[in-house]
């Protein structure tokens, strides 16, 4: 299922959600049930947005985006992470306000049994779209950073009903009304948590955050294996610089080789290279810079020094 389907499949979930969550809030009155009611109305508005996102992240290359659009995900997952915040502050409050003023509850098995079903739903959304995103990762479609983003908030959502109904739960059958807002600031930090993660996977993404270790292994194994252990000093490979947006991977390196080669034999060498670095990685664009294995280029950074 494409990244878009998936979204909007969640967003029909979320609204199915807010409906079972809110009438179980108000049968029984729980203000656990309240929080996790509004934690799904920030399910539907990070959902909304993270479709407006990658509808525009999966746009092609043009004369004002050279690199494409696909950074547009990382607004998305910040977005949510920003909401989810704001949502952990008003379950908070709420949540104080009822510890200060208990009250008992009513019809806890309805409400309950609404909260469970809500949870049910986003826990087969959330898994179905995990599988999707590391699928489109590994294929470097766009879309696939806040396939996950939202996924994992939908996992969230899960977590938090199953303490909100353990903790209203526990109450019902002991009687402690204390439980029913320690459990919803308990939802609250956990959403925080939550938000916090998001926020700075937004950010990484967004400051050309360097690509994972095991893809820059991959790179630099792949570099390995055109290297002659027998000449190590013939062809050789520095400056190796990555970056990420979204699902493209971006690296920039310089090749060294003999002086006297032809440039058809060096262009072919390097296409060589390319080549495998892009099957190495999905989604990898390489930028590769020909030098003879005599000059070295001089950037000011820490290899240049040693």
């Amino acid at each position: 299922m494409t990244p878009r389907r998936l979204l909007i499949a969640s967003v029909l979930v979320a609204c199915l959600t807010i409906g079972l969550k809110t009438l179980a809030w108000q049968v029984t009155g729980s203000v656990g049930l309240l929080s996790d009611a509004l934690e799904s109305f920030v399910n539907l508005a990070g959902a909304v947005f993270a479709l407006a996102m990658v509808t525009i992240a999966q746009r092609p290359a043009d004369d004002d985006h050279p690199y494409g659009h696909t950074k547009a995900e990382y607004f998305s997952s910040g977005f949510e992470g920003v909401l989810i915040f704001g949502a952990a502050l008003a379950i908070g409050w709420t949540a104080v306000d009822r510890l200060l003023s208990p009250q008992p509850l009513e019809a806890p098995g309805l409400g309950l049994g609404l909260s469970v079903l809500s949870a049910a739903l986003n826990g087969l959304l959330a898994v179905l779209m995990l599988g999707a995103a590391r699928a489109h990762r590994a294929k470097g479609v766009a879309g696939a950073e806040a396939v996950e983003a939202d996924a994992r908030h939908l996992m969230t959502d899960v977590y938090t009903t199953a303490g909100v109904v353990l903790g209203v739960g526990l109450m019902f059958l002991t009687g402690w009304l204390w439980l029913d807002p320690v459990v919803a600031l308990l939802v609250a930090a956990n959403i925080v948590r939550e938000a916090l993660h998001l926020m700075k996977r937004a950010s990484d993404g967004l400051m050309d955050h360097a690509i994972d270790a095991e893809e820059l292994a991959r790179i630099h194994e792949v570099l390995a294996g055109f290297v002659d252990p027998q000449r190590p000093g013939l062809l050789r490979f520095d400056h190796v610089s990555t970056r990420r947006a979204g699902q493209r991977r971006f690296v920039d390196l310089h090749m060294h080789m003999p002086p006297n080669w032809t440039l058809r034999r060096a262009a072919a060498l390097r296409t060589s290279v390319e080549q495998a670095l892009m099957s190495a990685v999905p989604g990898l664009r390489a930028t590769i810079q020909l030098l003879p294995g005599d000059v070295e280029a001089h950037f000011h950074d820490r290899e240049d020094l040693r």
